[in-house]
């Protein structure tokens, strides 16, 4: 192959940009397969999508090797076995830094039925769009990194840095079995110098963004037993204390109609603003009428920007997700439950910690429970309890995604938080030591998890471009 080319940025855009068309053709393949990791039935199929991957990147000269995961237990007791993950590297230089890639390849349920325009694993192009389930989440980004590495091969390029990649089949159901893998294979993380995760999105559809930011997420259940069965509501209606009433009372109770979280002390460990923090916020671009209008609702409960941004991202929130047990189908039905189990969460933020959280939450319902002075069965409790990640605006890893992102689309990146939690992103972060950040392909309108997921082709292709770029950036610390 002979000697190494120099670096040339504008070459491999040039490359990326000639091969459009088979980067859209694979996308195509990997959106055909239905990797949906939640169902039983199409579990070999999220077991070949972990293969076909690993099969590509080995033809691109890494080293990718499978590791199970063991098995997965249903909720009728029958078991499948978990798909395998992926621990790839390329490239073993001592004298590079390396960088750890995550994405993952399964994909949320999707049928023609629940409303999509398009068969959902079947990737179809309109208006400059690629519609198809897990074209945006993940297998775009996750293709968008393959892509940026043979690039630079193909133009005999050296890589910058070495590549460590983290693949899984699960993360949409739970990452089950991938914390201990990781743990168990510490060792292949001790060289890892810097990580990037590219699973979240654009604040908006035009501009892009280096997240630095994710919100933890606390889970509660509230349980309330009234009776030994369902009951009649006419003939047993007025002589029982109804177990919905008690839940229903409780559920109101933990938060305001704007929003505000009635637990005592839930704000006290909230880190407080620092100097330049205001000044961050006012320089994102976020239209707020746009927002607004995207969500459909007549009003939010801040019609200014920086405090709805702060709301969404550096402020926790509480919200109440349903209640299992009671009668939800359409149409009439005049049963008391014998026992329902509300259920909801709370997103913290930094320096908030979970097991404080559930230790407020917990005591606030018992007093509240005390106060309603009900004879029924009761109980609250945290259901999961997952941390919070930040990393500092000014560590080099922030800085080089930054300036990657400019060299593609010549604005400065908005740096966000985001609400949801990806708690791989703090396990990475625990496990080596080192820093992480989120580098987003996709825009806000992209629909993962929905009906009609699309990525653009130009957030596909530009997206590919912008990882070609951080490969080199990520390399400079130093130089």
């Amino acid at each position: 192959m002979g000697d190494p080319k120099p670096f040339d940025l504008n070459a491999l855009f040039g490359h990326v940009d000639k091969n459009k068309d088979s980067f859209i053709q694979r996308l195509a393949e990997a959106v055909s397969i239905p990797s949906v990791s939640s169902s039983k039935e199409h579990r070999n199929q999220v077991i070949f999508m972990v293969k076909w991957m690993a099969n590509l990147l080995r033809e691109s000269g890494f080293s990718a090797e499978l590791f199970e995961l063991g098995d997965e237990t249903f909720p009728d007791g029958s078991k499948a076995v978990l798909p395998p993950a992926i621990l790839g590297h390329l490239g073993k230089d001592p004298k590079k830094k390396t960088l750890l890639i995550y994405g993952h390849l399964d994909v949320q349920p999707a049928s023609k039925e629940d409303g999509w325009d398009t068969e959902p694993f079947k990737l179809v192009e309109k208006d400059g769009r690629l519609f198809g389930r897990g074209s945006s989440d993940d297998k775009g980004p996750v293709l968008g990194w393959l892509h940026a590495i043979q690039a630079y091969q193909a133009l005999h390029i050296d890589l910058p840095v070495n590549i460590k990649c983290v693949f899984e089949g699960m993360e949409e159901s739970g990452s089950k079995g991938l914390e201990e893998l990781l743990i168990k294979k510490k060792d292949f993380l001790d060289d890892v110098d810097y990580v990037c995760i590219s699973d979240n999105y654009w604040l908006g559809t035009s501009k892009p963004c280096v997240t630095y930011g994710l919100r933890g997420c606390c889970y509660f259940f509230i349980e309330v037993q009234c009776a030994a069965k369902d009951l009649h509501s006419g003939l047993y209606g007025g002589s029982v204390h109804e177990a919905m009433s008690d839940l229903v009372y409780l559920l109101n109770s933990l938060v305001s109609v704007n929003g505000r979280i009635a637990i005592p002390g839930i704000m006290d460990d909230v880190e407080p603003l620092c100097n330049n923090e205001q000044h961050v916020y006012s320089n994102i671009e976020f239209d707020i009428d746009d927002y607004r209008q995207m969500i459909g609702c007549k009003k939010l409960i801040h019609e200014d920007k920086v405090k709805t941004l702060m709301s969404r991202w550096r402020y926790p929130s509480l919200s109440i997700h349903g209640i299992e047990g009671a009668f939800h189908d359409p149409g009439s039905k005049t049963v008391i439950p014998r026992k329902v189990i509300g259920k909801f969460s709370i997103r913290i933020v930094p320096d908030q910690k979970p097991e404080h959280i559930a230790k407020q939450t917990v005591e606030y319902l018992d007093a509240q429970w005390k106060a309603r002075n009900s004879p029924n069965t009761y109980k609250a409790y945290m259901v999961d309890g997952g941390n919070h990640w930040k990393a500092p605006l000014d560590n080099f890893n922030v800085k080089a995604a930054a300036k990657a992102t400019k060299n593609v689309y010549n604005v400065e990146p908005d740096y966000t938080r985001e609400g949801g939690s990806i708690p791989i992103t703090l396990l990475f972060q625990e496990l080596t030591g080192k820093s992480v950040i989120l580098l987003p392909m996709g825009a806000a309108d992209d629909g993962a998890h929905s009906q009609n997921e699309k990525i653009d082709v130009r957030n596909y292709i530009e997206g590919t471009k912008v990882f070609c770029s951080y490969l080199h950036e990520i390399a400079q610390e130093g130089k």
